[in-house]
């Protein structure tokens, strides 16, 4: 029996639909239910075990993985012994020592199954985990797999694991998940939370910033806000004559340590310490937390931490969040407010310095969730490789490490080159300011912030990001503060380049700041106005740096001497799949079972989809397989950008002829209406290092794209303009 608990209507009805699905025969197998953090989840979870038992013949085992930080399959099982006291709850190595139950329930912390050198699936004294899965499916146990927090965790080590229950029901829960076509799905509404008090009343974002004024300090001016709000808070508790004791969240979203030993210092300035006992930490490598942090009246005021902690830990105290940038722009992933949204005594108390909670963060962006999986369109099912092609083999290239793009003056002169030409620069600074403001870089000597400001009641609202509600903020340059902005830019050019930080940081110098060799210098720039002008032109910068790298290069064997292995076709490969209304099988692919379920538009692209319907129906195809798109495992090819830095691309087809040829077919978006679909600005290198490849190794090969729903093929020159003679009807060439 449930004892000791209040019930809510939200909480029953769902617990009543899980009953429905899992109790009829023709449900599907998944279920997903999108519960708020505060909607008690793991209290629904536990009803709706404690009901199902008592509803059915019992020869059920519920098994409940839970993600591994936080320690939350304890808390969970904890849980469940407190209001379910008659129920058979253990932990992995129990059911791992005595086997799965009926009317059984255990509880796995996921990393048990899924890190590296666990002991659960190894073979030794115990059975390890799927002998005892075996067993219990012989006598004839039905399994029911709950799984907490499922994004966490998306693997397919965690996949397999899921799939060795043949589960009756896998139901997936999460604050995070959309509805899918494949699955149940039920969500339990936010406004239900809300009212029935478990959560606050509405979200008060960036309350008291002032965009009339100009910041000098992002970190001060935030902490500050928060200490304010904070003192509020704490106030009104003691008005009520409540213990509660309102805890301010400082996230980090990397946990930088100069970013980190920055708020410590502003914190001490304001007397919170972590000798008082005011101030805990919680990051992956630096834990001080004191033993009353969760308490209601708890002793810390502040509590450092990372995203690690935003899900699976619960601290209705927690009143306050504070999300600090460490760079430029950053995204807030909204389920974090979920730490700030829980009321601590369960209750609204009518006054909104209590029944709110409190976010401050100078973020220009807010997106909705971590999403995985079971938040897209597909499902995964593992499939096997036909006899017929496993003896087959081709050479795949590595990178060669020992070489590594151009050195520093020759990088400098690529772009320096490209923006003299693009942007029309010269040796007037005066005239390429112009030049390059009319082309839209931003000359403004602030960090500019546009940042969300109001009252919102539910996370939807929050994701919206309305315009109506953004103000602009405008932080003075502090070569301090904003050093790791800077770094954080060079960053993000550095992803799209592969050049060394270093190297992007001195070329960006030499064109644009204030200093001695004039020779590649477009602008003087002072230190302040330099830092403003980078941080503030990131994605610019970045989108140049791409273009700069997209420029075409012979690509020469000799001088790329890739490393190379031998490449075989994989034995088994997981797939996504989706629901299609008649599944027809693909008699040629590769692998054994392939059928129409995974070729459309949720798991191909158009050029694929039609490039494999292509081949099915062709009479001189004797088979073909889609390689990967990244990884050790898949057929890859070394190419060179145009600063000559090695990266390397994946062919999507081999195809096996009748006739014994092989070919490797890569597919790109095509046109639409006269313009190109194609997104990818490395073709024209990629097509080069194709060409030479095939060439090398005797092999033939294509780029295929698609216009008006029709195939065409280029191997001889490369041009992107598909009007152009080389591109030729794939019926014409293959």
């Amino acid at each position: 029996m449930v004892k000791g608990l209040k019930d809510f209507e939200f909480q029953d009805n769902c617990v009543e639909f899980l009953i429905k699905k899992t109790v009829a025969s023709d449900s599907r197998q998944v279920i997903t239910v999108k519960a708020p953090t505060g909607a008690g989840k793991t209290v629904i979870l536990i009803k709706y075990i404690d009901e199902y038992l008592n509803n059915t013949e019992g020869n059920t085992a519920f098994i409940w993985l839970c993600p591994g930080k936080g320690n939350l399959e304890e808390q969970s099982k904890e849980k469940m012994e407190s209001i379910t006291p008659n129920r058979d709850t253990r932990n992995l190595l129990y059911s791992l020592l005595a086997g799965f139950e009926p009317g059984s329930t255990t509880f796995i912390n996921w990393e048990l199954v899924t890190k590296k050198g666990n002991n659960a699936l190894k073979d030794g004294e115990r059975q390890n985990l799927f002998d005892r899965i075996a067993d219990a499916h012989k006598s004839g146990l039905n399994f029911v797999v709950i799984i907490d927090e499922e994004h966490a965790n998306n693997t397919s080590k965690a996949n397999d694991v899921i799939n060795a229950f043949s589960a009756k029901n896998i139901i997936r829960v999460s604050a995070t998940a959309s509805k899918v076509a494949h699955q149940e799905f039920y969500e339990v509404p936010e406004d239900d939370v809300i009212n029935a008090g478990l959560i606050t009343r509405a979200i008060y974002v960036n309350e008291g910033v002032d965009e009339t004024i100009q910041i000098t300090n992002d970190y001060d001016y935030l902490l500050e806000l928060a200490d304010e709000k904070r003192k509020e808070i704490l106030e009104n508790y003691q008005a009520i004559e409540s213990k509660v004791r309102p805890l301010v969240l400082i996230q980090f979203p990397a946990g930088q340590p100069e970013t980190i030993r920055a708020v410590e210092e502003k914190l001490e300035s304001m007397g919170y310490t972590y000798d008082n006992g005011m101030v805990n930490i919680w990051m992956s490598d630096d834990k001080m937390i004191s033993d009353d942090l969760t308490d209601i009246d708890g002793s810390p005021a502040f509590l450092l931490m990372k995203q690690a902690i935003s899900t699976g830990w619960d601290c209705p105290r927690a009143k306050i969040l504070v999300k600090l940038r460490e760079g430029g722009s950053e995204e807030f992933q909204i389920q974090t407010i979920g730490r700030i949204r829980r009321m601590p005594e369960r209750k609204h108390y009518g006054i909104n310095v209590l029944d709110f909670c409190y976010l401050y963060t100078l973020d220009t962006k807010y997106k909705e969730g971590l999403l995985s999986s079971l938040d897209k369109a597909y499902q995964l099912r593992r499939l096997f490789l036909k006899d017929e092609v496993k003896g087959f083999s081709l050479t795949k290239e590595l990178r060669n490490l020992d070489y590594d793009g151009l050195g520093e003056r020759e990088t400098l002169l690529r772009v320096y080159a490209y923006f003299k030409k693009i942007y029309s620069l010269s040796g007037s600074k005066a005239d390429n300011r112009v030049n390059l403001e009319g082309a839209g870089y931003n000359f403004d000597e602030e960090i500019d912030s546009q940042v969300l400001k109001g009252i919102f009641r539910t996370t939807s609202e929050l994701s919206k990001n309305d315009s109506n509600r953004q103000i602009v903020m405008k932080t003075k340059v502090n070569t301090h503060t904003h050093g790791i902005y800077l770094l954080h830019a060079v960053d993000e050019i550095k992803k799209v380049t592969g050049m060394q930080s270093q190297k992007v940081k001195a070329i960006l110098e030499r064109m644009f700041r204030k200093g001695k060799n004039s020779k590649y210098k477009f602008l003087a720039l002072d230190t302040n106005a330099f830092y403003a002008f980078i941080i503030n032109n990131t994605p610019k910068l970045k989108q140049d740096f791409k273009q700069v790298t997209a420029q075409m290069y012979v690509q020469q064997s000799f001088v790329l001497q890739p490393k190379t292995d031998k490449f075989v076709i994989p034995e088994q490969e997981m797939y996504k799949f989706s629901e299609v209304k008649k599944e027809k099988p693909f008699h040629l692919y590769a692998y054994w079972k392939y059928t129409s379920a995974f070729c459309t538009e949720k798991t191909r692209s158009l050029p694929e989809r039609l490039f494999e319907r292509y081949c099915e129906n062709n009479d001189n195809v004797k088979w073909f397989y889609k390689n990967g798109d990244a990884g050790k495992d898949y057929l890859s090819i070394v190419y060179t950008d145009g600063l000559q830095k090695q990266w390397l691309f994946y062919p999507d087809y081999i195809v096996q002829m009748d006739n014994g040829e092989t070919w490797l077919i890569e597919t790109k978006g095509g046109e639409a209406s006269g313009h190109s679909k194609n997104i990818d600005v490395q073709m024209g290198n990629k097509f080069l290092a194709f060409k030479r490849y095939a060439e090398q190794y005797g092999l033939k090969w294509g780029f295929v794209r698609d216009l008006d729903e029709q195939l065409y093929i280029n191997n001889t020159e490369f041009v992107e303009d598909m009007s152009d003679e080389h591109w030729v009807e794939i019926e014409d060439e293959f």
